[in-house]
């Protein structure tokens, strides 16, 4: 009963990140240009917004693949864990020295988002640590 527990978080936890990845990775990648005036910060070359949502996608896909199959993902699981949460810390730091005329929300919604699914995954990867574990 407690590894179905441990589990279900895990799941829940990559869930939320293929989500949050997919809907960030499609709108950088579609939409750039909407993306930087809905901030209000200064226009900036499209192509350094559009790379960064494929990488987006590409993980929110990965983390669906796992989803499925999450036994001895340890790495996968590892590696998100520690992406959410460097971008979750330059995130509030792009928060804290806000630029003039930039909306606070778009970087305060976001830093929020990406710092509670840092903590959720690296709480659910301390869980299910015997489902991600390889075979040795």
């Amino acid at each position: 009963m407690e590894e179905n527990k441990n589990y279900f978080l895990l799941k829940t936890a990559l869930l939320i990140y293929a989500v949050v990845c997919l809907v960030y990775g499609i709108s950088y990648f579609f939409f750039p240009d909407f993306l930087v005036k809905l901030s209000g910060g200064e226009p900036v070359f499209h192509g350094w917004l559009r790379w960064s949502g494929g990488t987006l996608i590409a993980f929110g896909i990965g983390a669906i693949m796992v989803f499925q199959k999450p036994k001895n993902q340890g790495i996968f699981v590892t590696t998100i864990s520690i992406g959410t949460l460097l971008a979750g810390l330059a995130l509030l730091y792009g928060w804290i020295k806000s630029e003039e005329g930039a909306n606070i929300w778009f970087t305060a919604l976001p830093t929020i988002v990406v710092l509670v699914l840092s903590g959720l995954l690296w709480w659910s990867r301390q869980q299910a640590k015997d489902i991600l574990k390889s075979a040795e």
